[in-house]
Formats: C-alpha cells, structure tokens, sequence
C-alpha cells in the first residue's frame, strides 16, 4: 500500500481525500447522472466499486433492499475471484475469515449395503498450484461489505441508495443523459415514483431482470428446471466429515453437496428435492425446513443429524438460462449502433449452485464493463469499446453453463449409472481450472491482441488472467508477488521484461523505455493527460533478470521512476528482480531477449510483443484509446 504521496497521513490509509463528485456528494437520488447500476448484489456492487476509483463520473446505484444484505445466497469464492479482491484491496481480511477449501471428499453408497454411504475418494482442490490464492467460502453478504468499503473510502465516497425499485427505462436517440429510467419507492414513503436519467445503465438486478425486461433480451431455458433445499445450519452430527466439502450421493439417488461455513460451526446443505416441471405452480417452493431436514438424515444414513438452529433455509429452482445478448443492442443492429444498457451477473445467466460459479462469474461480468464504461466517458476511449462486453462475457456464460449441465449431470447420476466408479472425483481433478475461474480466455478483438509474439511468454497466454510469480523489489529488497501490485484503479499495465545486459547497459530495454518517454507515437506520451500524472493511464514495470544486488537504482531508467504528486516524488515501487528461489523467467517462460506484456485493467493480458516492436504496441493502443487533450 502507497500514501503519504500527497503529504503525511495519519489516519486509515484506506480512506482516501474526497474528490470530483465525491465532495459534497448528494444524499437524494440527483436528476442526472453519469452511470446508474441497478442491484446492490455482487455485479452490481463489484461494478461500483471500480468505478468508484473515477471521481469526475457521477455514479449511482439503487437497490429495491432497504438496507445492507444481512444473510447471503452465495458462499463460494473461487480463487480468481480472491485474485480481484486483491485488486480492491481486501483480499488479505477475507481470507482471515473466510473458510478455506482444501479438498472434496466424495461419499457414495457403501458397496456392502447400499443404504448406507460411505467415504470413496477425497480429490486435493488445487494440485498445480494455478494460484497462490486459496478457494474460500464466506457469506455473500461480507463479500458485499467489502465493496462497499471501497465505495466509500474512494475519492467518489459512493453508498447504495436503498429503497428503490427499478420500473422501466427508455432510450432516447439523441440527448447527453439519453436512458431515463424510473423508479419507485419501497419502504419508508413506498410508491413515490422518481424518473433520472443516465448516461448509462448497468442492469444487475437478479434472475427475474426488469432491466433486462425493459431492453427486450431473450432470456432462453437450456435446461429443465431442478429443485433444491438449501439451509445454513448449526447441528450435532456423527457425520466424520462435517467440516469438510462433500458430495454425497446415497443408494435411492438422493445427493448433498455440503459447505462447512465460516466462523468454525455454521455449515450449508444443498439437499436435492429433484427435477421440477415447469407448470408455473412452483409448489416446490412450499418444501417445508422439516422436510429438508427429513431428506438430508435419509441421505446421510447411517449418520444422523439434529438441526439445532437454522439461520437461513431457501428453496432453489435453478434452471440453466442464457440472455442473447448482454446489452441493449438487438443482434441483427450489432455495428450498426452502441449500446446504452447492460445486464450483469443473474440477469444474464443462470445456472446450478453445484459448481459454485454464480457469484464468480456475476462480477467478473462487473469488472468487465465498469472499467470500459469509465474509459469511454472520460474520453480514454472511443464508444466502440463497450460493443467488447457482450462480446466477451456472452461467451464466457455460455461456456459455464456447458460445464455445470455436465457437473450437475453428473452429481445428479446413481453410481451405478456411470460408466467408471470414479467418474465424479475424475471429472472434478479435471476440470478444476474451469470452477476455480482460470479458464476464461478472452478472443482476438479490439483489447486483445494476436499471439503472434506468445512464444516471447508462453507463461502469460494472451486472453487469459494474468498469473502472478513472486519477484524481489529492488528498493527494499522485499520478496513480493507481481500480480499483487495491479490495482482495480483503471490503468493499464505494461510490464516490461528486460534483456540479458545490466540495467542502465545499452540494450533493448534502454531503447524501450527511451521511446516509452520521449516518441509522440508513445502510448505514455499519447493517451497521458497534460495535467496529469505520467502513471496516470498507464502503470509501468520493470522486471531485471539480474538478482536485486544485480540492479542499480541509479541506473535505471527514469521511465520505470516516475515522480508523481504535488512534491514530485520518485516511485521506487516499480522495478523488480528475479526471485534467486523462483526465477520468473524461467516460471513463466519469458524470452531472455525480453518482451512486454500488456495487462488490462481487468487483470487480463490483452497483449506480448517484443521490446523491439514498439509500432506493434502504438498499433495496439491506437485502435482502443483517443489521444488526450
């Protein structure tokens, strides 16, 4: 964590000096904004939480709720998600929490007595160490806690305006604030109707969407429904393996997927009630806790369990569904005109709660457009931007609900259905990168690049999440992992990976950074406000082969120590080494004659080039960013 650029601070460091809209920010909903978000859940909130970090944009967001989420639906934290919260900063404290996901154990029915389960497999969660970051489980609603934390410690001091209903919304061909939107009051002074208008609009309000309603999307059933019973419980149970996950699948087809619960008592059931037909009856719904309850000791036999207290029980009809279109532009209109609504999370896509990926994918839905959105009106970016949402995570969805429909598939087949004993435990060791968020690989557009030059980085796959690897810092000679320092600030980040000579030798990387600072055709130079920063668009690092020893401070090029502020003060946290233990070249396959990897704000890599290419990097750059005033 950096402060103190601005003058002493004495105070949470968290909490950062109002600016822009963040002064005097209003309490009443105003007439006109830039950005309206509809949901204070996880895309929602996510969404706000970015663009929190730009104060010059007016930013609301509204939630039917009159108050903070107290208990959550969603528990499951995958590690990539754990990977974005470090971006905002909280990482670190949820995981103190939170409980943490070593391993499934897998229960089936004893092959002696088939009323009976018995313990058959246990899978380890994370065998290839694809993240330092672990797979946690914690309520939903802390998740939220967090976000709004950063809401209101950013320089845009945003709060959720509580209370308010979406309605409707219309789209206006020509105007500055073209999407007005109405609104109605719950709660205290319920039916007072309010009409705003925005410049943009995010939709993250749930399964039933009335934002996504009021753009006309189809919403399409891919798969019947199927039922759940799901309670958050305190019990006394002979079941050995309470405080692990499991999937339990009994001899009359019954299943549980068990979640121990944060805090060391509290665990989740989800009990299957089955395949529901959709009659428009719901009479699953009536399933009482007792029944629940009932089911789960029948499932468990011989194990038994007293339900002491339950702190939230809910009924799961969870169908897999699939919106064509993730914004307001009809499909045979696409290119022909940019989009003013969006729709996130739930609104979008719906699926089984088996594979945990709800809330996962819902804001990186969120991270996704806010960050676009915020370039685009603060004239970083053409419009033309914001066509690569839908784009992007409308594949990403589709591709989830392919996966859980064969994973609930599976959970839901008797053991002796399958073809192999182990096929549960088999699929889910295979398949772990998909669940745990790492196999989302964004395609060639506008943001992300060719892989003409992968072979320069093969460790950072163009499209993918970027992967941290420790390094050193070389002022403090502190081991640190790279990724960790990649903030949910808005910028760009270019990583610069040095050739083989000494930093401050004639090399590649002299003649890089030389360009880097001094070209009119330099993204640095180009895309830089005047009043601005020269970190401000564009967060720059370098990454020695050398050992730290190995690097001179005084040597290294200004670029990668840029000063900043109003006291103009040299940022000594951008230049790295080699780790000696685990060298990242060799950890991440970089080319030793150097290379840059282009990382977006989201914390995917958009590009690799050379160190010599740099018409490849003003190219790149050209096509997806205006040149500032």
């Amino acid at each position: 964590m950096q402060f103190h650029q601005h003058g002493y601070v004495s105070g949470d460091p968290r909490i950062k000096p109002a600016e822009g809209t963040g002064i005097n920010r209003p309490v009443e909903l105003p007439a006109e904004m830039d950005v309206l978000i509809v949901g204070a859940g996880p895309a929602g909130m996510i969404t706000a939480a970015q663009l929190s970090a730009f104060p010059n944009l007016s930013t609301r967001i509204v939630e039917r709720r009159p108050g903070r989420l107290e208990i959550g639906q969603a528990d499951g934290i995958q590690a990539r998600s754990v990977e974005t919260f470090q971006a905002f900063g909280f990482a670190e404290r949820i995981i103190t929490e939170a409980y943490r996901i070593t391993a499934t154990v897998f229960w089936k029915p004893d092959p002696v007595d088939h009323t009976r389960i018995a313990r058959a497999a246990r899978a380890p969660d994370d065998t290839t160490g694809i993240s330092e970051f672990p797979h946690l489980i914690v309520n939903q609603a802390r998740v939220l806690d967090y976000f709004a934390e950063v809401m209101a410690y950013s320089p845009a001091r945003i709060t959720p305006d509580y209370g308010w209903a979406f309605q409707s919304l219309e789209i206006a061909a020509t105007g500055e604030y073209p999407v007005a939107v109405t609104l109605l009051r719950t709660g205290e002074n319920a039916g007072a109707v309010r009409v705003v208008h925005a410049k943009y609009v995010v939709g993250a309000d749930g399964a039933h969407s009335a934002v996504r309603e009021s753009i006309g999307a189809k919403h399409s059933s891919i798969h019947a429904n199927h039922a759940w019973g799901v309670m958050d419980v305190l019990a006394v149970t002979d079941f050995p393996d309470i405080r692990a996950k499991c999937a339990i699948q009994s001899g009359d087809g019954g299943n549980i997927l068990l979640i121990p619960r944060e805090g060391g008592s509290l665990f989740r059931m989800y009990v299957d009630l089955g395949d529901v037909v959709e009659d428009g009856q719901h009479a699953v719904r009536n399933t009482t806790i007792e029944t629940i309850i009932a089911k789960a000791n029948r499932i468990l036999h011989p194990y038994t369990l007293d339900v002491r207290s339950v702190a939230w029980t809910s009924v799961y009809e969870v169908g897999h569904r699939l919106t064509d279109r993730f914004d307001d532009v009809p499909l045979d209109q696409l290119g022909a005109r940019l989009p003013r609504v969006f729709i996130t999370g739930d609104a979008c896509h719906t699926h089984s709660a088996k594979a945990g990926q709800g809330m996962n994918v819902s804001m990186q839905d969120g991270f996704n457009v806010a960050w676009k959105i915020a370039h685009v009106l603060e004239g970083r970016s053409p419009a033309s931007l914001l066509a690569t949402y839908s784009a992007e995570r409308q594949v990403i969805a589709k591709d989830l609900i392919d996966f859980d429909l064969e994973w609930s598939t599976l959970m839901a087949m008797r053991p002796e259905d399958m073809e192999d004993p182990t096929e549960l435990e088999d699929y889910y060791v295979r398949t772990f990168e998909f669940p745990a968020g790492f196999m989302t690989q964004y395609q060639p557009s506008m943001l992300i690049g060719q892989p003409v030059h992968q072979d320069l980085a093969m460790g950072f796959p163009i499209g993918k999440r970027f992967k941290s690897a420790p390094v050193v810092r070389v002022a403090d000679a502190n081991p640190v992992q790279l990724g960790h320092h990649h903030r949910a600030d808005g910028r760009w980040r270019l990583y610069a990976f040095a050739d083989a000579p000494a930093i401050g030798e004639p090399s590649a990387l002299s003649d890089w950074a030389r360009w880097l600072s001094t070209s009119p055709e330099s993204p640095l130079v180009k895309y830089t406000p005047k009043d601005g920063d020269i970190d401000a668009v564009f967060d720059v690092k370098l990454i020695a082969q050398q050992d730290f020893e190995g690097v001179d401070l005084g040597r290294v090029p200004a670029t990668f120590m840029p000063r900043t502020g109003p006291f103009g003060l040299i940022d000594y946290e951008l230049v790295y080494a080699a780790d000696p233990v685990r060298d990242i070249f060799e950890a991440r396959g970089i080319d030793r004659g150097g290379a840059v990897v282009v990382v977006r704000p989201d914390q995917y890599v958009a590009n690799v080039l050379p160190l010599t290419d740099t018409a490849g990097l003003a190219g790149f750059f050209g096509q997806l960013m205006l040149a500032a005033g």
